[in-house]
Formats: C-alpha cells, sequence, structure tokens
C-alpha cells in the first residue's frame, strides 16, 4: 500500500500545499484525499490523525501529521525525495528560514489568508504594522536568497525552503502585493511550476466556500 495524503480544503489549506508540493516534486505516487473545512466530511479527520489538523500522511496503518514531521519520514525511506541544499551553509540558512515560516508570520496568516482563487487588491499600508513588518521580512529572505545563490530557486535547486514558502507567493497574487523585484522573481517561479497550476485549477473549481475569508478586505476593495 503507498502514500496517502490527507488535505483539506485546495483554496484555502496552505499547510495541505505544502505537504501536497512536497510529495508531487519528490515524484512520489500518493492517493490524494480531501476532506474540506468546515463540512461533514471533515469529521473524518479524527480517524487519521489525534491533532485533528491537515495534512496527514498515512503509510499503511502509520500516520504523520506536521509537515515538518512528513518531510522527515518520508526522506527517511527515499533520500533522493526533495531535501535541503547540500552547501552547508546554505542549509543551515534555508533550514532557518523554513523554520522561522513553520512558527511565525502569524499577521500574515491571519491578514492574507490563503484563497487562491481570489484576486482581491489590498494594499500594503493598509495592513496593521506588524503585518507590514512581516512582508518586509519576506522580501529581505527572499532577495538576499537571489543574490547569494542566484536562483531559479531560492537556494539555487528546488528546496523545502521553496515548499515553506510556495503559499506565501501565492497568498501574495491573491491580494495582488506590490514586492521588490527580487522578491517578485520568486513568486513567478512559483507560478509557473506546473504543479501548482494543477493545484490552482482545482482549487478554483472547489465548491466549497469560507465566507470568513472570502470576505476579508472586500469591503475595502468596494469603498
Amino acid at each position: 500500500m503507498g502514500f496517502r495524503l490527507i488535505i483539506g480544503n485546495k483554496n484555502y489549506s496552505s499547510w495541505s500545499l505544502r505537504a501536497w508540493l512536497f510529495l508531487t516534486a519528490s515524484d512520489l505516487p500518493f492517493e490524494e484525499i480531501r476532506l474540506p473545512l468546515f463540512t461533514d466530511a471533515w469529521q473524518q479527520i479524527s480517524q487519521y490523525s489525534p491533532a485533528k489538523r491537515v495534512p496527514v500522511l498515512m503509510d499503511g496503518d502509520i500516520a504523520v501529521w506536521d509537515t515538518s514531521a512528513i518531510y522527515g519520514y518520508v526522506r527517511s525511506q527515499h533520500p533522493s525525495a526533495i531535501g535541503w541544499p547540500a552547501d552547508l551553509k546554505a542549509q543551515a540558512t534555508a533550514r532557518s528560514i523554513a523554520a522561522e515560516m513553520h512558527s511565525g508570520f502569524l499577521g500574515i496568516r491571519e491578514q492574507l489568508p490563503q484563497n487562491i482563487r481570489a484576486r482581491i487588491p489590498v494594499e500594503r499600508t493598509t495592513l496593521e504594522p506588524a503585518t507590514q513588518q512581516e512582508i518586509n521580512r519576506v522580501e529581505q529572505m527572499w532577495t538576499q536568497a537571489y543574490e547569494t545563490y542566484g536562483g531559479p530557486w531560492l537556494f539555487g535547486d528546488f528546496s523545502l525552503a521553496d515548499v515553506a514558502y510556495a503559499p506565501v507567493a501565492l497568498r501574495f497574487v491573491t491580494y495582488q502585493i506590490h514586492l521588490l523585484p527580487a522578491a517578485q522573481t520568486f513568486v513567478n517561479a512559483v507560478q509557473a511550476l506546473p504543479s501548482i497550476q494543477a493545484w490552482a485549477q482545482a482549487a478554483a473549481t472547489e465548491p466549497e466556500v469560507i465566507s470568513f475569508i472570502d470576505q476579508l478586505h472586500t469591503a475595502e476593495t468596494d469603498a
């Protein structure tokens, strides 16, 4: 029996996207099980994870939840799966900024939630100061990485750092956040990935609507 990946809505669940992108970019086959948030189907999540969160990777009767745990578990069995840069200094930075994403950027999460199919222009100056600072920090990280390693991805070859920040790039697309040129280069690279395009197309056809996300910032746009 192969891997099964339990995810939430493709339109709204950024952590689901990270695990899915990791497996897809690693060319590992898996069965996708979608449990839309705030629906009856979501009640099934307790069958897969005591944390009752997505994503969850099932390997037979073994359950692995949280993206970091999923990366480590899969790579322990498939060392050729997407990982960290080989260069020690680059690896240290890549691990650090990925961890920074994993545990931080609460302002971006709350004020710019994932909503892939939407296009809602937001001026950075209308966001909370802490959120503006977080966007500045992301720009700084991406710009420094491109200046240091030259692309085409943050640390040259595609790595787990790119997986970590791909959903952030898509949030900036949704809310049409103006970025520094090097930071925009990363956004463009993410959008050009066939796997991301496939995910976005699937997100666009999902019937579920989470109103409190869809209505965020719309009053500002309509004003």
